[in-house]
């Protein structure tokens, strides 16, 4: 039933006031009887005839006691009705809008004391705690189709492949080489769907281990020779002789391979490509800038978000995925990356990585 204080919602009896009408009440009569004392106090103090300067030095001392005790009060107050509980709040959006739904916030009353405030941290439980049943609904959609797919899409490009291989006309090949290509990107498609959502799932665990990285860059970089040859992109090289590090070898090579096919795919013809390994005393940073097409402080924001892409027009290749699987493999080798970007002016990613400790 509803009263001057209480009132139900969703089946909760709620305070309607974080301060009840009872504590101002009991306020208001501290401060009456804190001047009734000093009423007092001042008439004892004439009884024992003390000289007019000290009794305004009494009342001064006094009312500023009372100010400090009342001001210290008031903020703790505030500290622990409001301050904390929108602290907790605001921590836990900032973990939703990163994407992790497991966050709970704690009520700040028992049940039969709820206030408003303790309503919105409930309704804020009950969004994160739908917002991750319909993330979980779509990765596993995605996890499924993508399972689904990958069969027909194998068939289809070893099909093509075979035609390749066999007598046909020059036109016909052309278009087994369309379908060939075509099936070829679909596939490399749902290969980092269902990468990504295995580490999203944490179903693929770093294994850590001590090897080489400058020779894992420079191996990277051959891989696509082809490409920048074609493009006649100018590559300067600063690695160094050898760098070893504890990580993840399998999973760098896809931050490597992903984050140089997009310098090489963002880069005009005849542009320039640079790629710098740097080592600390903790760490080794490794700097892979171009002079290509750059982006915008908006794209910057998102690219590393699941199928985004900064070129609406997908005029380029891609399906926005690659730099969300780096961004994630990072995470789970412990290494960091950073974007700096102008646009017609080019890119400078860089990432860095703990070193081998001796």
């Amino acid at each position: 039933m509803e009263n001057r204080y209480y009132k139900m919602v969703d089946g909760y009896r709620v305070r309607k006031s974080h301060f009840p009408i009872g504590m101002v009440f009991y306020v208001f009569l501290a401060f009456i009887g804190m001047s009734a004392l000093q009423f007092a106090v001042i008439i004892g103090v004439e009884a024992l005839e003390w000289d007019w300067w000290l009794v305004v030095v009494f009342v001064f001392a006094y009312w500023l006691l009372v100010a400090i005790v009342f001001t210290v009060f008031t903020r703790l107050q505030i500290k622990n009705a409001y301050e904390k509980p929108l602290k907790e709040i605001a921590n836990a959006i900032n973990q939703v809008a990163n994407g992790d739904f497991s966050v709970y916030v704690p009520t700040i009353h028992t049940p039969e004391k709820l206030d408003y405030l303790d309503i919105m941290i409930v309704d804020f439980n009950k969004m994160v705690e739908e917002l991750g049943s319909i993330e979980t609904l779509k990765t596993d959609f995605f996890s499924n189709v993508s399972h689904e797919i990958k069969t027909p899409i194998s068939v289809i490009q070893n099909t093509s492949e075979l035609l390749k291989k066999s007598d046909l006309k020059e036109e016909d090949k052309a278009q087994v080489d369309i379908i060939y290509n075509a099936s070829k990107k679909l596939s490399a498609l749902i290969s980092n769907i269902l990468r990504l959502n295995r580490l999203e799932k944490q179903k693929i665990k770093a294994q850590l281990k001590k090897f080489d990285l400058s020779r894992q860059l420079c191996d990277c970089v051959l891989l696509f020779e082809d490409q920048w040859d074609k493009k006649n992109i100018e590559l300067d090289l600063d690695i160094e002789d050898s760098v070893y590090i504890d990580s993840d070898e399998e999973l760098l090579d896809h931050v490597w391979t992903n984050i140089i096919s997009n310098a090489i795919k963002f880069t005009k013809d005849g542009g320039k490509i640079s790629i710098k390994e740097e080592s600390f005393e903790d760490k080794v940073n490794v700097t892979i800038s171009d002079n290509g097409e750059g982006m915008s402080e908006e794209t910057i924001r998102h690219i590393f978000d699941k199928f985004y892409q900064g070129d609406a027009s997908h005029a380029t290749e891609g399906n926005g995925l690659g730099l969300a699987l780096v961004s994630r493999i990072l995470q789970l080798v412990d290494g960091e990356i950073s974007v700096d970007s102008k646009l017609s002016e080019g890119t400078s990613i860089c990432v860095s990585l703990p070193k081998t400790k001796n």
